[in-house]
């Protein structure tokens, strides 16, 4: 039985089928698949039931999981033991971020990130608040970029820093709040919405604040791309809520909120008082600002947490 055969396995249990695995592990499919049948033959049993359209995991695969967890969890303790003595000349770091991250431009921090560290493998996920806070729980993620759904983060992690972004009404050009450029919450009960699917962190964040202000939306279609949103919202089906970011990219007209002024708090989370992989201490530091290139990012500078 190989790591790499453990990777492989749990990037199936992780991405949900063998194609996106692949993708995920940057092979082609056949070798993964190739791969994976190789360790259910040392193994004597079918890791997955492929009759269905969903591959799902078998009850040997189910007894597999979290023995494949707890040795790759040691093979990642090891590799990055020789990468602190190697002085991050190599390592591996695994970050998640929800969907409508905009506080900072993360593809040109990773970017930054790569130019001073370039033998450090950086993969990043996108998922939903909760799926991110269980991966991270578990150890499957180093970093993670959170919106709570409470005051305070699960038990067994820790903030790194947090940062306050707007929220604003986005509309069709041409609609009668655009003109107007402001409104109020409670004046918003006659419109219909365009909206987040339950648990991302956007949808968490104004199922908030239509809650504190009494305000029960009439939705008339839910999404899970940030993109499709925004053409569905242009087309003139409904309005939805967005951070300030999002609305100016697509060029929609952006209505602030009065009353209270929505936003929503991001927090960039992880294990411990500091992550015990030197990669993503290093990215930690570099994304909190604590790293040489902290100034002048975009989305502001953050407040540590402590």
């Amino acid at each position: 039985m190989e790591i790499r055969q453990l990777r492989h396995f749990m990037a199936v249990v992780t991405e949900g089928g063998f194609t996106a695995a692949a993708r995920a592990e940057l092979i082609v499919q056949s070798a993964l698949s190739t791969s994976i049948r190789n360790l259910e033959r040392e193994l004597g049993a079918d890791l997955f039931d492929r009759t269905g359209r969903r591959v799902v995991l078998t009850e040997a695969g189910r007894a597999l999981l979290p023995q494949a967890r707890a040795l790759l969890a040691g093979a990642e303790e090891a590799r990055q033991a020789v990468a602190a003595v190697a002085g991050l000349a190599a390592g591996r770091v695994s970050i998640g971020t929800i969907q409508t991250l905009t506080c900072i431009d993360l593809p040109a921090e990773l970017a930054t990130f790569h130019r001073r560290f370039p033998g450090v493998q950086v993969s990043v996920r996108d998922a939903p608040v909760g799926e991110l806070t269980e991966a991270l729980r578990a150890g499957e993620l180093d970093l993670a970029y959170l919106v709570p759904d409470a005051r305070e983060l699960p038990e067994g992690l820790t903030p790194y820093a947090t940062w306050q972004e707007e929220l604003v009404l986005i509309t069709a050009p041409g609609h009668p709040l655009a003109e107007a450029g402001r409104t109020l919450v409670r004046d918003l009960a006659e419109e219909p919405f365009v909206d987040f699917r339950a648990g991302t962190g956007l949808e968490t964040a104004v199922r908030r604040l239509a809650a504190h202000c009494g305000l029960e939306r009439r939705i008339t279609c839910d999404v899970t791309q940030i993109g499709l949103l925004v053409d569905l919202v242009r087309a003139g089906i409904g309005v939805a809520f967005v951070p300030r970011r999002i609305g100016e990219r697509a060029g929609l007209p952006c209505v602030e909120i009065r009353q209270p002024e929505p936003g929503r708090t991001v927090v960039l989370a992880g294990r411990g008082a500091r992550p015990r992989n030197p990669a993503a201490a290093a990215l930690a530091d570099h994304l909190t600002g604590a790293g040489p290139s902290a100034a002048g990012r975009p989305g502001g500078r953050p407040v540590p947490a402590g």
